[in-house]
């Protein structure tokens, strides 16, 4: 499709596989800007058990650059341990302030070392790639881009390289994180296991031989209880004190106590679990309504020139899966990384728990997209 100025404007599709169809998604106009970021040695924080910590920082990209723009939207697609974006050129310095206050708060607050990159689409399309999206809407009021073209894995490795880099933020800045929040429960695989799935194509693949491969990934999970979503679809629990306290704390303080934004955190989520577990109905928030939603809005699987998946998997689909992989990476279409768990998690963001737009962010509990990342294999 012909490119379009306001992300807006770009149509809007119920369908994961009508969305990940690069034939169908919106190519982005040759002005805008791409920008990614990654954690630093994020499988040796993951052999730490820090893993909790890496999704945090990852998703803290995202709501920085969200803040902001003052909520305009904008693609995204959240990566584990990283980020990707792309935003028009009026909003690339609010973008790349984004970027380097995050770089700065990661080191600050958890000793993390991100690197970022802001790169123009002109040097993406000089490159001989494109990058196209698409909105796939998870629920009336959620929807997350699937991102083709190229360009976003084309921008990735130019800032693994120290292309583009966007230096950090000065001592002492601190990005807004208002609404970013990790306060559900882990959820435990009701199936079998979580499997984390890392996709990508071979860089001489044609787009229709890989595009071929991951529909037939995709149709073989739709023999799974609603496509593998990990989430129960009555929403995931909230168990009293959240595990991701002390890092919602590092995210809300902005320079000021720790204690006081632990305690914060502490108490709306103490009230928010009560609420759920009684089904008792405040000022009309319906909270047992708010976790239902969250399990729709939830980001399972997604397509960043390539494909993951987060899946609630039993034995015998999950031997078709690799079967599957091995198979289309030994034609040399495709290389994978597998992850197994036992449990799934949630990194969220949530402008307001009364209306229907928050997001969530889903990944393997123990090491997900990352670990998967870490043992990339092909033919």
């Amino acid at each position: 499709m012909a490119p379009r100025d306001t992300y807006d404007s770009f149509p809007r599709f119920d369908s994961f596989t009508d969305a990940m169809d690069q034939d169908r998604q919106t190519a982005l106009p040759d002005n805008w800007w791409v920008g990614v970021a990654d954690i630093v040695g994020s499988t040796g924080l993951i052999a730490e058990g820090r893993y909790k910590t890496v999704n945090m920082v990852g998703a803290a990209v995202i709501s920085a650059v969200r803040n902001a723009l003052s909520g305009q939207a904008f693609p995204f697609v959240f990566g584990g341990d990283g980020a990707g974006f792309a935003v028009p050129p009026e909003a690339r310095a609010q973008a790349v302030a984004a970027l380097a206050a995050v770089r700065r708060w990661a080191a600050e607050e958890f000793g993390i070392d991100m690197r970022a990159a802001c790169v123009p689409l002109q040097a993406i399309h000089a490159a001989g790639r494109r990058v196209t999206v698409a909105r796939y809407r998870v629920g009336p009021g959620a929807d997350y881009a699937m991102f083709g073209g190229g360009g976003l894995l084309w921008a990735d490795r130019q800032m693994k390289a120290g292309h583009f880099a966007v230096p950090p933020a000065a001592p002492g800045t601190a990005p807004d994180l208002t609404g970013l929040s990790c306060r559900w429960s882990h959820v435990a695989a009701r199936n079998g296991a979580i499997v984390s799935v890392v996709v990508e194509p071979m860089p001489d693949t044609p787009p229709q031989a890989f595009a071929m491969a991951l529909r037939s990934l995709v149709a073989l999970l739709h023999k799974l209880d609603r496509g593998g979503h990990p989430i129960p679809a009555a929403g995931p629990g909230a168990d009293w004190p959240p595990a991701g306290a002390a890092l919602e704390a590092h995210a809300a303080r902005r320079g000021k106590s720790l204690l006081a934004a632990r305690l914060r955190v502490l108490a709306a989520s103490l009230l928010a679990a009560f609420l759920i577990r009684t089904g008792i109905r405040v000022a009309g928030f319906d909270a047992r309504r708010y976790a239902r939603v969250v399990g729709e809005n939830a980001d399972f699987r997604k397509c960043d020139d390539g494909l993951k998946m987060t899946l609630d998997c039993d034995d015998t689909t999950r031997a078709a899966l690799e079967n599957l992989l091995a198979t289309e990476a030994r034609a040399g279409v495709l290389r994978y990384g597998i992850a197994v768990q036992s449990q799934a998690m949630m990194t969220c963001i949530v402008p307001s728990p009364l209306t229907d737009d928050h997001i969530h962010f889903v990944d393997g509990a123990e090491g997900g997209y990352t670990l998967a990342a870490s043992r990339m294999k092909s033919g």
